[in-house]
């Protein structure tokens, strides 16, 4: 078997992961703040996991189509920017929107948007994905952007 050991001291290689989790913490904020949001005005009465599944749910998509869309400027046709998008690291986004809503039910109870659960939930949904994302554009010399 062989092992392969990943250079963790590549500033370049930590810009540009900080650069792509950055995109895909802005995708994945869009529909999941959105939704909380959108439950947290209108008080429809829905279950707080609900809400944060929805949510979690909502945040991959929005990360998928903003990908997409970053990607078709980069001159991909779409089914390509599409496919793309959707390989991209599952793992990151769902790391990001779980702990992005663990820290929500935590520190609020769930499902509560104010104005300072929002920068934690930004912080810990950036930090979570990012060795990850280093680690694979250092492997696997993957960038989606």
């Amino acid at each position: 078997m062989e092992s392969t050991r990943i250079d963790w001291s590549c500033s370049h290689t930590w810009k540009q992961s900080a650069k792509n989790t950055a995109w895909c913490l802005l995708g994945c904020s869009i529909g999941d703040f959105g939704t909380i949001l959108f439950f947290q005005l209108t008080k429809i009465p829905f279950p707080v996991l609900a809400i944060m599944i929805l949510a979690i749910i909502n945040g991959l998509i929005t990360s998928i189509l903003l990908e997409t869309l970053i990607l078709i400027r980069q001159n991909l046709k779409f089914n390509n920017a599409l496919k793309t998008a959707l390989g991209m690291s599952f793992i990151s986004m769902i790391s990001m929107e779980t702990t992005m809503n663990l820290t929500d039910y935590f520190l609020t109870g769930g499902a509560i948007l104010n104005w300072w659960v929002v920068p934690l939930m930004l912080m810990v949904g950036f930090l979570t994905p990012w060795p990850y994302n280093y680690w694979r554009l250092k492997k696997y010399g993957i960038n989606c952007h």
